[in-house]
């Protein structure tokens, strides 16, 4: 899944930012409200951890604006207001669950999956890509091709996802920096080529049509 992260506490930030990345989602940070609501309503996303009390804007008001505009991605409030009477402002509010501070990275990461299928009940964001006979998964973190389970490694699969996600485009090196190794500089490495060649040994290797393509000079793109 791609999640965005509302928290303008550093360490808690980089906990949950921490966490999800390990687990293989792809995650964006926004350390107030402001940022926050500009990221929400220019990117899209499968899910938002967002705090309740946040710089220039407050997370209900954040909350509030998305609800208002037609924006229904699925949102995990989280505060250090965990009474009673906050939870059921936060819920009134739009939220779709509510994790008071201190909290354990398991349960956000389970109320997290709870809130994401409850989300895509509707059919209004996809739980599962697919390419021509490649499937993934989000929920279950799983890649199929052909009826064949496919092992990839946690950033393979953030590699896989943001490749299907911009299916048939081309997708520049500074793309994947940026939004897999959340790199916002060109460290000159060969890290992409290297997990590009992982990626297309696992999920074309032994099949007739390849799906993984390079574009000299451009890029790469996934393509059926």
């Amino acid at each position: 899944m791609r999640i965005l992260v509302i928290e303008d506490d550093t360490q808690t930030a980089d906990f949950v930012l921490k966490g999800l990345r390990e687990d293989g989602h792809t995650a964006d940070g926004a350390s107030d409200g402001r940022e926050g609501l500009f990221l929400a309503t220019t990117e899209q996303y499968d899910a938002i951890v967002m705090d309740r009390m946040l710089p220039a804007l407050d997370g209900l008001t954040v909350l509030r604006t998305l609800r208002g505009a037609g924006n229904r991605t699925p949102v995990l409030l989280l505060t250090a207001l965990g009474d009673v009477e906050h939870r059921v402002e936060g819920l009134r509010a739009g939220a779709d669950d509510y994790l008071a501070k201190p909290f354990a990275y398991a349960e956000l990461s389970a109320r997290l999956d709870s809130i994401a299928r409850r989300g895509n009940s509707g059919g209004s964001e996809p739980v599962k890509l697919k390419v021509a006979d490649l499937e993934l998964d989000l929920l279950k973190r799983e890649a199929i091709r052909a009826g064949k389970r496919i092992e990839l490694q946690p950033r393979e699969f953030r590699l896989l996802e943001y490749l299907m996600r911009h299916a048939g485009r081309v997708v520049t090196r500074t793309m994947l920096l940026e939004s897999v190794w959340d790199y916002h500089f060109d460290p000159q490495t060969n890290v992409i080529d290297v997990h590009i060649s992982r990626l297309r040994q696992k999920i074309d290797h032994g099949f007739d049509h390849p799906l993984l393509q390079t574009v000299r000079g451009a890029g790469y793109r996934l393509d059926g």
